[in-house]
């Protein structure tokens, strides 16, 4: 069946207890550590693995768990064409998809890395491949990988299915199995595309005082 790709971008800030660890529970565990810490280590982290395996989403979560403690972070991705100078009010930097970066973004990086480590703040980053394999910069990539490494797993089908439920039960939100199905073979997989379609379907259910069905669905994404 055809798949119909949705926009990614959840409206809840991501964070580190909402993300289904599964396989990477190793990883989250890190973070969780790591971020709670009132000293946290400048050791570097980089997480790497396939599109859809909860690179940016931990990122984020990172990011909003400083937020919370009142700690800003510098945040670099490939969207950044102008990257701003390094930030003594920084307490981490966060670098995401570096594969992408362009000679500018490498040279910032580099910089950002370099002004973090002197000052003892914490550097994390992620990215489609290992450090040995990223096309970048030799001295970006080494730095990249002599701390703590990460690969992340893509989650089972039996996870997904997890994750949509534990996410609809918080809503109290009943999704059948025959929605559920319909869910995962018509629309993109990943995690973030199926909690945006999750949020979207429980605000059209309220909106038209109907539980959501595959009849709702179809008939949400006909008045889109």
């Amino acid at each position: 069946m055809k798949q119909i790709p949705l926009p990614i971008g959840m409206a809840r800030a991501p964070t580190l207890s909402a993300f289904f660890a599964g396989p990477n529970e190793p990883a989250v565990a890190h973070l969780k550590l790591w971020v709670g810490s009132p000293t946290r280590s400048p050791v570097p982290t980089y997480l790497w693995g396939p599109p859809a395996s909860g690179k940016t989403h931990l990122l984020r979560a990172v990011r909003e768990a400083l937020r919370e403690q009142g700690a800003s972070a510098g945040w670099l991705d490939a969207a950044v064409l102008e990257p701003p100078p390094f930030d003594e009010r920084w307490a981490v930097v966060l670098l995401d998809d570096v594969h992408l970066y362009t000679a500018v973004q490498q040279h910032a990086a580099f910089s950002w890395f370099v002004s973090a480590q002197a000052l003892q703040r914490g550097v994390l980053a992620a990215g489609l491949l290992p450090p040995a394999h990223l096309q970048l910069r030799e001295d970006l990539r080494t730095r990249l990988g002599w701390g703590h490494v990460f690969q992340l797993q893509l989650l089972s089908e039996p996870e997904r299915r997890a994750v949509l439920r534990q996410a609809a039960d918080a809503r109290g939100v009943f999704l059948g199995d025959e929605v559920m199905d319909f869910m995962l073979t018509r629309f993109s997989r990943d995690l973030g595309s199926l909690m945006q379609l999750l949020e979207e379907l429980d605000a059209y259910a309220l909106q038209t005082q109907r539980a959501i069905t595959i009849p709702l669905i179809k008939s949400m994404l006909e008045n889109e």
